[in-house]
C-alpha cells in the first residue's frame, strides 16, 4: 500500500467515527438551533408549559365545559337571585324556581330552626341545580334587627353598632361561629357586612341603615376594621360574604325597599367614605352589594345598580375588583318599582353587574326572558352576559357547588 493511500485511509476512518458520534451525542443547539420533536419549546411567558409535545391540547376546564353546556335561558338564570321563604318553598315559589332555575335562592321572612332551615334550603338546591351546578342559598344575617335566620340552633347576633365596640379578633371568632351556623342550615352566602358611613350628625334621618343600628361607626376609619374582621370571619367556615351598599347608603334618608325616589346629593367619585367597601375587598369578600339609589354627583341619570359609572368606572376601574357584583333588591323595591322588570335585569347586566337580586319571585321569568331576548338580539350584550355568568360559576366552582 502507498503512504498516500494509508492516508486516505485514516482520513476516511476518522470521519466516519465522528459521524457516528454525532449521531450519540448531539451538539448543544445554541439560540438559532430548532429544536426537535422529542425536546420541549421554551414556553413565551413565565408560565410552565401546561402540555408536553407528546401531549394532544388538555381539555376544556370544568367552568368552560359548563359554560358551554348551558344553554342562553339557563345562563340567563345564572344571573338571577330569587327571593323564597326562610322557613320553605311556597308552591308557587318551588315551581318558579324548579321551571327557572335561577343561580341563587335569597331566605325573606322570619326563618325557623337551623334543622328546618336545612330541610327547606335542601328542598330549593334541589329544585334550582343544573346540569352539576348548584345555587347560591343567601341570607341577611347581620345581627340587631336584620337577622333573618334566628330560631333554635342560630346563635342571636348583636346589631353592627355593638359589634363595632369588638376588637377586630373577638369579631373574627363570633363571626366565624355564626357562618359555622350557616354553613350548617345550608346557607353559602351571607349578604353583608354593611360598609355604609353615617355620619354622627344624620343617624336618626338615616332610615335604611342608621335608624336600625346597622352601622359599624360613624366613620370611614371606624367602620373599615370591623367590616375586614366580619369578612374574614364568615370566610374561615367558608360562607361567602357581599360587602355593602356602594357607593354607600349612609347619607340618604328614605329605604330604598319602602320608598321611590331616593337620593344621594353628597357622595362623590372618590369620595373618603367609599374606604370601607375597598378594606372588605381586601379582607376577601367575594362579593359587592350595589345599592339602588342615585348619586346625584356621581350619576344622576341612573339607579347605581344602573350605572355603567358606578360599576364599570368606580368598582371595576378605580377599585380594581374583578369579583362578583351583586344588586340590592330590584324584584320587591319600591326604588325601582316604575322600572319594569325585565329592563331591571338587563340594565344591570349592560352597567357591568353580574347577580340580580329579585326578591319577587313572581317576576324571575319576566327578567330571565328579557336577558334572553337582549342577548339574542344584541352582540355584545351576550359577551356581557357570558362574562358574567362565568365570574358566576367561578364563584361556584370555588366554593364547590359546581360538579364536572
Amino acid at each position: 500500500m502507498t503512504r498516500a493511500r494509508a492516508t486516505a485511509l485514516v482520513v476516511l476512518s476518522a470521519l466516519l467515527l465522528a459521524g457516528c458520534n454525532d449521531s450519540q451525542s448531539p451538539p448543544t443547539a445554541g439560540p438559532s438551533t430548532v429544536p426537535s420533536s422529542s425536546v420541549p419549546l421554551p414556553p413565551k411567558t413565565t408560565a410552565q408549559p401546561t402540555t408536553t409535545p407528546t401531549e394532544t391540547p388538555s381539555a376544556p376546564s370544568c367552568l368552560d365545559a359548563k359554560l358551554e353546556s348551558l344553554t342562553l335561558r339557563q345562563r340567563a338564570a345564572q344571573l338571577i337571585m330569587t327571593g323564597m321563604g326562610a322557613n320553605g318553598m311556597t308552591s308557587a315559589q318551588r315551581s318558579i324556581i324548579q321551571k327557572q332555575k335561577p343561580g341563587g335562592v335569597l331566605l325573606l321572612g322570619p326563618g325557623g330552626s337551623l334543622a328546618h332551615t336545612r330541610t327547606a334550603t335542601a328542598a330549593a338546591t334541589t329544585a334550582a341545580t343544573v346540569d352539576g351546578i348548584r345555587p347560591l342559598v343567601a341570607a341577611d344575617q347581620e345581627g340587631g334587627q336584620v337577622q333573618r335566620l334566628k330560631g333554635s340552633g342560630f346563635t342571636r347576633i348583636p346589631s353592627a353598632t355593638v359589634q363595632g365596640t369588638w376588637t377586630s379578633d373577638k369579631l373574627t371568632a363570633r363571626a366565624t361561629q355564626w357562618a359555622g351556623q350557616l354553613k350548617q342550615a345550608g346557607v353559602n352566602t351571607n349578604l353583608t357586612p354593611v360598609a355604609d358611613v353615617v355620619p354622627a350628625s344624620l343617624k336618626k334621618q338615616n332610615a335604611p341603615i342608621g335608624s336600625l343600628d346597622r352601622e359599624f361607626g360613624n366613620t370611614a376609619a371606624e367602620v373599615g376594621p370591623p367590616v375586614q374582621a366580619f369578612v374574614r370571619g364568615m370566610a374561615e367556615s367558608g360562607v361567602i360574604t357581599s360587602v355593602k351598599h356602594f357607593p354607600g347608603i349612609g347619607k340618604v334618608k328614605g329605604n330604598t325597599d319602602f320608598s321611590a325616589n331616593v337620593f344621594d346629593n353628597v357622595t362623590v367619585r372618590g369620595d373618603d367614605d367609599l374606604q370601607p367597601f375597598a378594606d372588605g375587598i381586601e379582607a376577601g369578600s367575594e362579593m359587592l352589594m350595589v345599592s339602588t339609589v342615585t348619586y346625584n354627583k356621581i350619576d344622576p341619570d341612573n339607579r347605581a345598580a344602573f350605572s355603567k359609572t358606578v360599576i364599570q368606572g368606580m368598582i371595576r376601574g378605580d377599585l380594581g375588583y374583578g369579583g362578583v357584583v351583586i344588586t340590592d333588591d330590584v324584584g320587591a323595591a319600591a326604588n325601582v318599582a316604575s322600572v319594569p322588570a325585565g329592563q331591571r335585569a338587563t340594565r344591570v347586566i349592560a352597567a357591568g353587574g353580574d347577580i340580580v337580586i329579585n326578591g319577587a319571585a313572581n317576576l324571575t321569568a319576566a327578567m330571565v326572558n328579557a336577558l334572553v331576548a337582549k342577548a339574542q338580539q344584541d352582540k355584545a350584550f351576550a359577551a356581557q352576559l357570558d362574562q358574567s355568568v362565568r365570574r358566576v360559576l367561578a364563584l361556584k366552582q370555588k366554593h364547590g357547588l359546581v360538579t364536572c
